[in-house]
């Protein structure tokens, strides 16, 4: 099948997820009190964004985790770290040096308001001190307002923590299938998405929050997977 045949089955199975666990969710109302599964790839979308010839909201990142060999982070671990932090020293913000996701939306936001020199060393480094990240927090919020809005998605797929899982083969094609980097433009996106103005040029070309993978070939095979883990899905309650 052509690539917009394979995206438009993607997205039916999308369709079957959302009826599956019972409706996209935000991060700004989610907790790890909810029954997430230990581990799975999350789909976030864009909430006011729809593909080109049908009403779908436009996938705009797609994730996983515990791809090395030994990883304990569960999906619930990556989500908070993306959603940020709701109480505490930086209740608002989060610590985009731990989550690459929260670093591109941070970077995208510097440069469309012009803020490079009040954030210097945005992305900088794997950790940062306490007064960096005080100096950082209103950005850090600005991140979290814009990530925690974001209609996602996730399918339970508990396989062993291996860059061969098939958590990591769903990730890849996806990505892969989605991305419009380099190859025909589908579903584009409109010229008000932020990822325009991110300085990477991955980002801004693929129309995706992800950098790996958006230039690689996709393999259909993995709608057939992809499909198999839906199916085995419970609902979520």
């Amino acid at each position: 099948m052509a690539r917009p045949e394979d995206l438009d089955r993607f997205y039916s199975l999308l369709d079957d997820l959302e009826a599956t666990v019972g409706g996209k969710r935000r991060l700004g109302n989610c907790d790890g009190r909810m029954r997430w599964p230990d581990r799975g790839v999350y789909f976030f979308f864009h909430p006011d964004e729809s593909r080109a010839a049908v009403d779908q909201l436009r996938l705009t990142r797609v994730g996983t985790h515990a791809v090395s060999e030994g990883s304990s982070t569960s999906l619930w671990d990556r989500l908070r770290t993306h959603r940020g932090a709701q109480r505490g020293t930086y209740e608002g913000g989060g610590n985009h040096r731990g989550s690459v996701f929260r670093k591109r939306v941070g970077e995208a936001i510097v440069e469309r308001e012009g803020l490079e020199d009040r954030y210097p060393e945005w992305g900088v480094g794997s950790s940062a001190g306490r007064e960096l990240r005080l100096e950082e927090l209103e950005m850090e919020r600005q991140v979290s307002d814009y990530i925690r809005d974001l209609p996602f998605l996730w399918v339970d797929i508990d396989d062993e923590p291996s860059p061969e899982s098939d958590r990591a083969y769903v990730e890849q094609n996806a990505i892969a299938l989605v991305s419009n980097f380099d190859k025909e433009s589908i579903d584009p996106r409109n010229q008000e998405w932020l990822g325009h103005h991110s300085p990477v040029t991955d980002i801004m070309q693929s129309g995706l929050w992800n950098i790996n993978h958006v230039g690689e070939e996709y393999q259909p095979e993995f709608l057939d997977t992809l499909e198999g883990y839906i199916t085995r899905m419970p609902g979520f309650a």
